[in-house]
C-alpha cells in the first residue's frame, strides 16, 4: 500500500538522537479523510483524494457538502497498486508511517518578490573598486557580438521564489501519535502554515 499523507508546517527546531543534536521540521500530520477514490474507466487515472481541516459550517457551499474540507489534494496510484483495503471516508493519520523511514516532501517555497541577480542566482557582483559606482551588484554584460540579443535562459533579474519543490530522501525523526505531528530531519520549503504533501520516497 503506497503512503501518503498531508501536513502543515509548525516550525523548524532541533532534537537529541545518540548523543547528536539533529535539526527537524515539526509538522501537524492528518488526521486526513478518504474523500474519494479515482479510477481508470472513469475518471482516466488511478488515485486516492483525502481531505484535511474541516471547512467551518458557514462556509461549507452545496458543491462542497461532501468534500467539506479546506484542502483538498489527490494522490496517483499505480495500476498494480491494491486499493481494496482504501474506502471512502477512511481516517489516515500518522500512524501509517514509521520513525526512521525515508519520505518525499513536496510544499511552494517562500517567495521573495522581485529579486536582483545576486541574490537570486548567487552572483559575486563586482569589485568595489575606483571606477565602479553603483555597480557593485550589478550582472554585467549580458549580450554578446553575435547574435546581437540576449539568449533565452539567461540568469537575470526576476521573481524569486513561490514554486512548488519537491525534496527526496529525508528521514522521519520521531512521530507523535497524540498530536498528530511527525518531525523531519533537515529543512522542508515554505514559511509556517505551509500545507506539505508527505508521500514514501
Amino acid at each position: 500500500m503506497e503512503k501518503f499523507i498531508l501536513a502543515k508546517k509548525i516550525r523548524m527546531t532541533q532534537i537529541w538522537k545518540d548523543d547528536k543534536i539533529v535539526p527537524i521540521t515539526l509538522l501537524e500530520a492528518g488526521p486526513c479523510s478518504v474523500a474519494q477514490l479515482m479510477n481508470k474507466e472513469k475518471d482516466g487515472h488511478r488515485a486516492v483524494q483525502i481531505g484535511f481541516q474541516k471547512m467551518a459550517e458557514r462556509k461549507i457551499t452545496k458543491s462542497r457538502k461532501n468534500k467539506p474540507f479546506v484542502y483538498l489534494k489527490e494522490f496517483r496510484v499505480g495500476d498494480g497498486e491494491n486499493k481494496e483495503g482504501i474506502k471512502k471516508d477512511d481516517i489516515i493519520d500518522v500512524s501509517i508511517f514509521q520513525e526512521g523511514e525515508k519520505v518525499k516532501v513536496s510544499a511552494v517555497a517562500k517567495g521573495k518578490g522581485f529579486q536582483g541577480a545576486v541574490k537570486r542566482w548567487g552572483f559575486s557582483g563586482r569589485k568595489r573598486t575606483h571606477g565602479v559606482k553603483h555597480e557593485a551588484r550589478t550582472i554585467g554584460s549580458v549580450g554578446m557580438s553575435f547574435p546581437q540579443r540576449v539568449l533565452k535562459g539567461k540568469r537575470m533579474p526576476g521573481r524569486t521564489g513561490g514554486k512548488r519543490i519537491t525534496v527526496k530522501n529525508l528521514e522521519i525523526a520521531k512521530i507523535d501519535k497524540e498530536k498528530n505531528q511527525i518531525a523531519i530531519r533537515g529543512a522542508i520549503p515554505g514559511r509556517k502554515g505551509t500545507l506539505v504533501e508527505i508521500y514514501e520516497g
